[in-house]
């Protein structure tokens, strides 16, 4: 076994770490206490051609694999940005696979292009209050209208939709009760986000606010048939293609996260001096930092497994979704030994792990929550009943 990164790849970390590093924790707190997008950010990776890491070269992308994507974004995460620098670009980076697999040549000529260059931001409408989870219960509708769709519905948890031109959107167009198979008869788009027909309502929460989450309520939105990636009905078929990639990617951001909070944490017990000594000096302190040292380590080397097993074309599922169970508590984990490493002072914004913190919560509830990812190990990996 090789557990080298090859050249190219070392280059993307060092080149990806040089530039987000010139992104520092006050620049990320002041754009998460604002409630502001990081454009400055989002601008320079655009520039620099990171947003096309894996979108084939003749839309102007660089055509890597999903390692080189984890790669990058979690160095991104690792700089300190965490989920408000990576879920700015998230999207871009992969998030267009369904399009890139599924759509015409026309649309994807159209869009990714713009994509790439980091003109045009699209925002990820599938989730909805009533669903859930459980996405086949989606109910925004789309019915057929000549040479266009009109759509009404509701969505929910939808990031950048502030931001966004587009929106790649999962809808029903047949009814989950005129359907035989539960998956059958979603239909994807890629179309813009009309103001007059979209009413974007931001939703207050607890942590990643540079990046926003939006309520989008669907009122008769018109979609061109052009617009519609792939045949009617398959959309959900498209969406499944990605899945394990954004386990994956996910866990990259978690994984660079724990680095983050773990850095801070070594930082704090080394600097600070309480009975006349170095707080790092206490095995109370030292041990379970060096425990979150050890589990980000071990939930690293099954990331790379998966994302080696996904560009080599080979079965990843039970990898990708490991690898996302574990990253994710490993992350947390370290964020959470990080805060209280720094004792009462850890609780303010003076220092950066309370934002990390936040962020790193996040993590175990998404794209999928542990629980689910359990769901999906014990009956398709040990064999066990479906519980649901």
């Amino acid at each position: 076994m090789d557990f080298d990164l090859t050249e190219d790849q070392a280059t993307i970390r060092k080149a990806v770490a040089e530039l987000a590093n010139k992104f520092d924790d006050q620049y990320w707190l002041e754009k998460d206490s604002a409630h502001e997008f990081p454009t400055e950010f989002y601008d320079a990776f655009a520039r620099g051609g990171w947003l096309g890491i894996t979108t084939p070269e003749e839309y102007g992308g660089h055509g890597l694999g999903i390692t080189e994507a984890s790669i990058l974004l979690e160095e991104v995460s690792a700089s300190g940005g965490g989920m408000n620098a990576a879920s700015s670009m998230h999207l871009s980076i992969f998030g267009m696979h369904p399009v890139i697999v599924h759509g015409s040549e026309e649309l994807k000529r159209r869009n990714l292009p713009r994509i790439v260059n980091g003109d045009l931001h699209v925002c990820f409408g599938v989730t909805e209050p009533g669903a859930g989870l459980d996405t086949t219960r989606i109910t925004t509708f789309a019915r057929r209208d000549g040479d266009h769709y009109v759509v009404n519905g509701r969505k929910v948890w939808i990031s950048k939709a502030l931001e966004s031109e587009k929106v790649l959107l999962l809808t029903r167009t047949t009814k989950y009760e005129d359907v035989k198979k539960k998956t059958d008869g979603m239909t994807l788009f890629l179309t813009n986000l009309d103001r007059n027909a979209v009413d974007i309502r931001p939703i207050r929460k607890m942590g990643r606010n540079a990046v926003s989450s939006n309520e989008l309520f669907i009122d008769d939105l018109r979609i061109p048939v052009e617009d519609r990636v792939g045949e009617e009905g398959a959309g959900f078929r498209y969406l499944l293609d990605g899945l394990n990639p954004e386990r994956m990617l996910i866990a990259a951001e978690a994984l660079g996260l724990g680095r983050a909070a773990l850095r801070q944490a070594v930082r704090y017990g080394n600097e600070r001096e309480v009975f006349g000594r170095p707080i790092g000096k206490n095995q109370g302190l030292q041990f379970p930092l060096a425990d979150s040292l050890a589990h980000l380590d071990a939930a690293e080397l099954v990331l790379r497994k998966a994302t080696w097993l996904y560009d080599q074309g080979k079965p990843c599922a039970r990898e990708a979704n490991t690898a996302k169970y574990l990253c994710a508590d490993a992350g947390f984990q370290a964020a959470d030994r990080a805060l209280q490493t720094h004792g009462g002072m850890g609780y303010s914004e003076e220092y950066p792990v309370a934002r990390y913190f936040r962020e790193a919560r996040l993590l175990r509830i998404a794209p999928i929550s542990q629980e689910m990812v359990l769901n999906y190990l014990g009956p398709h990996v040990l064999g066990l009943p479906r519980s649901y």
